[in-house]
């Protein structure tokens, strides 16, 4: 079964009935993070949409805030904050287009985080553009020989598997000549380098391919449904950057809030008020908007308005976090040490100045700012699309960098 069939009718109740037993089987506060996860994993509360199986109950997509806000609460771990790729972005795809040889090797420990993923899309030749990446794969035999370059790749330094899109055929048109692979992220050829961030941390980094060598059976999908599997992925990113339903006030604005209150009374002016209010106003309309949109999900691949609380997230955290820096005067220039980490986990603050300077990455990673503004406009809004004049062309004759 995948993520595309029709959901099964369960209520609130007996979801929440899940979660209970869920904790009362195996209590937070005793139970290491590994073993709850797989618990919750086998009771088909990780992925409450997903197939039976593949830790779901065919169930709605709405009940998943049922069941994490009760983890939440109890002091349970996160998925998510474990291998937010892998939670996000590559187990839903996996869901839809994997083998059900594929589902049950990698779900369960992409849930508990014992294996951690990444996903291996851009490029830095490719740029916003990513039908036009250049990666090439050759089948030789019963596997695919891998060459090239990929960049901006969260987490690759801590990933056992990474989610590869390469191009197998040079004559089709861009968008037809992807296929998209699982590959071995410590296997020979395969180089992760580190990228330094503004924050000084690199939780990105650039991969490079040598002659990588991955099974055909490490497909997902077919031969040239690269394009059509990448969707499924990206349209999972936005919704995982974009959708989340934190609770009332909290978050960014949180933060903003509790520095507002610290405040001095002579510096807390009226015009500085009326700045928060509006920053809070946002936060929580964009709160509530995707509480209606999950609300009216559906089991599959998430549609286009996914990109509107990416947009949305990513301008508001930024001017959340900048208002948060004003608050701080002069304190908010300090930073503390510069010294290259390869962090633990994706987008960790641990101050202020920190938060700020992450966040101008909110506008880029998962699709640009400018690339959800023309899919909400082309796909929502039904204006017309931006002028494409490669569309029709075999990618070996559109010019590149």
């Amino acid at each position: 079964m995948t993520t595309t069939e029709v959901e099964t009718i369960i209520s609130d109740t007996e979801v929440q009935r899940c979660v209970d037993k869920l904790i009362n089987d195996y209590p937070p506060s005793s139970t290491t993070s590994t073993k709850f996860l797989g618990a919750q994993f086998d009771a088909g509360l990780a992925w409450v949409h997903f197939a039976v199986g593949s830790g779901g109950l065919n169930a709605s997509p709405k009940h998943q805030k049922i069941v994490n806000e009760a983890i939440s609460a109890a002091g349970g771990p996160s998925s998510y904050m474990r291998n937010p790729i892998g939670y996000g972005m590559c187990a839903p795809t996996i869901s839809q287009w994997g083998t059900p040889e594929q589902v049950k090797k990698y779900m369960r420990p992409l849930f508990t985080g014992e294996e951690i993923w990444c996903q291996l899309f851009s490029e830095p030749g490719a740029g916003s553009d990513f039908a036009g990446l250049s990666a090439k794969g050759v089948r030789d035999g019963e596997e695919w020989l891998i060459n090239g370059q990929k960049v901006w790749t969260t987490l690759a330094h801590l990933s056992k598997w990474g989610l590869l899109v390469v191009r197998t055929d040079a004559q089709a048109v861009k968008h037809a000549g992807l296929t998209a692979v699982i590959v071995d992220m410590q296997a020979p050829g395969v180089e992760v380098r580190p990228l330094r961030q503004i924050t000084g941390e690199a939780e990105f980094n650039e991969v490079y391919f040598t002659d990588v060598r991955v099974s055909v059976s490490e497909t997902l999908g077919k031969a040239g449904d690269g394009w059509r599997v990448s969707l499924t992925t990206l349209m999972n990113e936005r919704v995982a950057i974009g959708g989340a339903i934190p609770r009332k006030a909290s978050g960014p604005i949180r933060e903003a809030v509790k520095l507002w209150q610290a405040l001095p009374k002579d510096q807390k002016s009226s015009a500085t008020q009326d700045h928060l209010m509006k920053l809070w106003i946002k936060a929580e309309v964009l709160r509530l908007t995707n509480i209606r949109a999950g609300q009216n999900r559906r089991m599959g691949t998430p549609g286009p308005e996914g990109s509107i609380g990416k947009v949305a997230s990513a301008e508001l955290n930024k001017d959340t976090y900048e208002f948060c820096v004003d608050l701080l005067g002069a304190n908010g220039m300090l930073y503390g040490s510069y010294a290259l980490v390869r962090p633990e986990t994706a987008m960790s603050f641990d101050s202020v100045p920190k938060a700020f300077l992450r966040s101008r990455a909110n506008s880029i990673e998962g699709g640009t700012t400018e690339v959800m503004k023309n899919i909400l406009g082309e796909r929502i809004l039904g204006l017309p699309g931006d002028v494409r004049v490669d569309r029709d062309k075999p990618w070996h004759e559109v010019p590149r960098n």
